[in-house]
């Protein structure tokens, strides 16, 4: 009766409602506006959000999410600029479609999936979460340390070309959550003798810059670019189009899911595995894949929503990010006195059913959304990134000011803003960097905690990582994930 309760609250309170819709209303702009991020949206908001009630701030982080994560096939298939990584798929047959003046019935198809994919990583967040906390109850200090490790590895791994740059970039982030006062023993840590590093560094500052200026940095290489003007006919899809479909969809919203709940992952990943997987599995499409398949806009747009609800599922349970998005929502919950993992679960689970309940609100909005005000957001799409770029630059500062009042965050900010630049412009994912910073604390505290546990004795913790089933399990597939490059590199030697 608790979970009904506490699950209704973002439907029958008028205010949460209203930030449910304004979120999932924005996010679906912002996805769509290439330039403009969720994740960049999300870590600007946190600094606005920080001294608002938890409820209200996380109803309208979940409306960003939701709406930003779909908001990114618009340009893609009207400009074939995919508005977020997680649309990257959805373009390769939705601006084929365009160009064919089918472009109604192309966000008409990627708007219904989005729904029904978003709707299936819902129900699998509210089935499986809740026994996937009972099972992280057993973990120990040593199995958190190594889920950090895991998380930092899956990301560098599958976000990069290059596994050694996403482990380097992994290891930059924990670089940065360390320095400050050590918990343990008080002593200064990497501060270099300055007095402003004894508090740390902020994350936010550090999140703002890597996604915010950086990215309008990078747009200034296409700054004159023009945008292209696109006709919009009917969108809505027949009922026998989406049953036709419905197949497919069900099974890459498991291929979203499951990739959405791997942390450090996220839609992206999701979208194009299930895109892989809709061209290996559809023998006669009607169109070929690349020139407008139907099937190529139903599979990433049902698995990249769907990896939303998944990705609450190691947030939730574990206090382990499943994306960029989630890692800034654990510092939300942290900023408001909430520790996400296991026993956020035990103790606030109207936590647990609000966020369910806004996320069920927000896919709903989505939808309606989503098959209305097309004209109109065609206008906003075209707006010029000589505007869009001082307007991030304005939001990246204002933000990061705003959680201390400190100008130092500021320097910070701007500092990490260059850096996230020039990373990109060599090929680095920032994905690792922002996980790292965040999966810091995870990691150096638990790896205390195990030490301390095991008598301060390394042969013994390495003797309960051996002798641990569930240790022993994610330690293997740490050193898989560690020594599979190097396996294909030998099988690649062979082969020559």
């Amino acid at each position: 009766m608790q979970a009904v309760s506490a699950f209704l609250i973002p439907f029958l309170d008028i205010q949460l409602l209203g930030l449910v819709a304004a979120g999932t209303f924005a996010g679906i702009y912002i996805g769509a506006i290439p330039g403009l991020s969720v994740t960049m949206a999300v870590s600007i908001l946190i600094s606005f959000t920080f001294a608002w009630p938890v409820y209200p701030a996380l109803a309208l982080m979940i409306g960003i999410f939701m709406g930003g994560v779909y908001g990114g096939s618009r340009t893609a298939i009207l400009l074939n600029i995919p508005g977020a990584p997680a649309a990257i798929a959805t373009g390769l047959d939705g601006y084929p479609m365009a160009k064919k003046g089918e472009a109604g019935e192309a966000i008409g198809i990627t708007t219904v999936m989005s729904f029904f994919g978003g709707c299936i990583g819902i129900i699998v967040l509210a089935v499986a979460a809740p026994m996937v906390s009972e099972f992280a109850l057993k973990f120990q200090p040593r199995d958190y340390m190594l889920l950090a490790i895991l998380g930092i590895l899956l990301v560098g791994s599958l976000s990069s070309e290059s596994l050694i740059k996403g482990i380097f970039a992994g290891a930059f982030g924990i670089l940065i959550g360390t320095v400050g006062l050590d918990p343990l023993t008080i002593a200064d840590r990497l501060t270099f003798g300055f007095s402003e590093l004894r508090g740390g560094i902020s994350f936010v500052a550090v999140m703002i810059g890597m996604f915010g200026i950086s990215e309008a940095l990078v747009q200034l290489h296409d700054v004159n670019k023009a945008a292209v003007r696109q006709q919009i006919s009917r969108i809505v899809p027949s009922w026998s189009t989406i049953t036709k479909y419905l197949p497919l969809s069900l099974r890459c919203s498991g291929i979203g899911v499951i990739i959405g709940a791997l942390p450090g992952t996220g839609g992206d990943i999701a979208a194009l595995m299930a895109y892989d997987h809709a061209k290996r599995t559809t023998r006669n499409p009607e169109v070929p894949f690349g020139e407008g398949a139907r099937e190529g806009l139903v599979a990433p747009e049902t698995a990249n929503n769907a990896a939303v609800g998944g990705a609450f599922i190691p947030m939730m349970t574990l206090g382990i990010p499943g994306d960029a998005v989630t890692a800034i929502m654990i510092g939300a919950l942290f900023i408001h006195g909430l520790n996400p993992g296991p026993m956020l679960m035990i103790d606030k689970p109207d936590m647990f059913w609000f966020i369910v309940g806004a996320l069920t609100l927000a896919n709903v909005f989505m939808l309606v959304f989503g098959l209305t005000g097309i004209r109109f957001f065609v206008k906003v799409v075209e707006t010029p990134r000589s505007v869009l770029i001082p307007v991030i630059i304005l939001l990246s500062i204002v933000g990061a000011y705003a959680v201390k009042s400190s100008l130092v965050d500021v320097y910070w900010m701007l500092g990490f803003g260059v850096l996230g630049y020039f990373m990109k412009l060599y090929g680095f994912q920032l994905g690792p960097v922002i996980l790292g910073v965040i999966l810091s604390r995870l990691l150096d505290d638990n790896w205390r905690r195990a030490i301390i546990s095991d008598q301060e004795s390394l042969p013994k913790l390495l003797k309960g990582i051996v002798t641990s089933p569930l240790s022993l399990v994610l330690f293997s597939a740490v050193l898989f994930i560690l020594l599979a490059p190097l396996w294909r590199m030998v099988k690649a030697r062979r082969a020559g």
